[in-house]
């Protein structure tokens, strides 16, 4: 049951046509601070701080929902220590501290580098974080461990990536770091989503061991995603996930000779290292989805039409030929229906896709 005892499954295709109008660079702050309700700012807020994660959350079963909102809320949080907090030392204390103070105080963010209206929405998130963690409280104790285990090993590897960033000049440079990278900040959370469906469904949220290997690969398509997307803007804050754009550091708009050569070959490097990834989200998926009806199924099918949708416009901003054609939010949630009941169907999107990202990593 949700506010006022409207169960989730009435309220769910609320949620989804809500999400999908939200206007993220126009957030109302005023109204997402006086929400007094723990549950509704949790869900008001969800898609101010999870993009295309927000309408794949609000699709599982609500068990399972609530408890990948908390904890994708918790790793927003964490996200925005490592990305407004200035001074390297502050920030590694910060994310040490908020990692053990569930049930405490999160820690302050002072001197930040909010940029925009998204940055004082997550600003506001961590300010209220009390109203997640009432939600958190209410959790099966099981899931609040697994809650726990996430923000801990998410915090960590925040801090060895802020050390690296900080100890190597603001470049990631190796392949092994950027996918010790990715594997810290959506690795965890996709195992998370994983123990947690397969607890729901048995009891038991441990996971075999090419299980959760798949996951790791997984979370590299998915990460690798949001670096292609924020090149120029991650340059212009002094970062880069290539070492081919050391010199670049501060630039990502107007700077210097060959600039957009430079991201433009990079962008193509790491879409054809996500591309490759694809394998293994079919197999995740095969895995935690399993049973006749299974709208965990379903979530996943949703969550890689998105991913799909955004390597198709990465593979033009690349320079590189698109796959299939543009189509809404929407239109992407009633494709991704059919397989909360048909696994016939989700095997044939996702192999549809896989297909295609193969085909497109191997063109030279």
């Amino acid at each position: 049951m949700g506010p006022m005892g409207i169960p989730f499954a009435i309220r769910r295709p609320v949620l989804l046509a809500r999400y999908m109008a939200v206007d993220r660079e126009h957030p109302d702050l005023d109204r997402l601070a006086a929400i007094d309700d723990p549950e509704r700012f949790l869900w008001a807020i969800l898609p101010h701080a999870a993009r295309t994660f927000a309408p794949c959350i609000v699709l599982l079963p609500a068990r399972i929902a609530t408890a990948v909102a908390v904890a994708y809320l918790y790793c927003r949080m964490l996200d925005t220590y490592e990305d407004l907090i200035v001074d390297p030392a502050e920030r590694d204390a910060a994310l040490a501290g908020f990692a053990s103070r569930l049930k405490a105080p999160a820690p302050p963010i002072r001197g930040h580098r909010a940029r925009d209206a998204r940055d004082a929405t997550h600003l506001l998130l961590v300010e209220r974080h009390d109203m997640v963690d009432r939600v958190h409280e209410t959790l099966d104790p099981e899931v609040q461990a697994l809650t726990r285990t996430l923000v801990q090993e998410m915090a960590e590897g925040m801090r060895w990536s802020s050390r690296a960033f900080e100890r190597q000049g603001g470049v990631i440079e190796t392949d092994e770091q950027l996918a010790r990278y990715c594997r810290c900040v959506i690795g965890q959370p996709v195992l998370f989503a994983s123990r947690v469906s397969r607890w729901a469904r048995t009891g038991v949220p441990t996971l075999p061991e090419e299980v959760e290997k798949d996951a790791m690969t997984v979370s590299e398509m998915i990460q690798l995603a949001n670096i292609t997307r924020d090149i120029e803007k991650d340059l212009r804050r002094g970062i880069a996930y290539h070492p081919r754009l050391r010199n670049d550091l501060g630039g990502g708009v107007d700077g210097g000779p060959g600039l957009d050569e430079r991201v433009r070959s990079v962008r193509e490097e790491l879409l054809t290292t996500a591309l490759s990834r694809a394998p293994a989200y079919r197999r995740l998926v095969d895995y935690i989805g399993c049973g006749r009806l299974s709208l965990v199924r379903a979530s996943g099918v949703l969550m890689m039409l998105f991913t799909d949708r955004y390597f198709r416009r990465c593979a033009l901003r690349a320079g590189r030929p698109a796959w299939g054609r543009h189509r809404p939010g929407w239109r992407l949630i009633l494709s991704a229906i059919p397989a909360a009941w048909s696994k016939l169907w989700t095997t044939h999107v996702l192999s549809r896709i896989e297909r295609n990202f193969l085909r497109a990593a191997s063109t030279d």
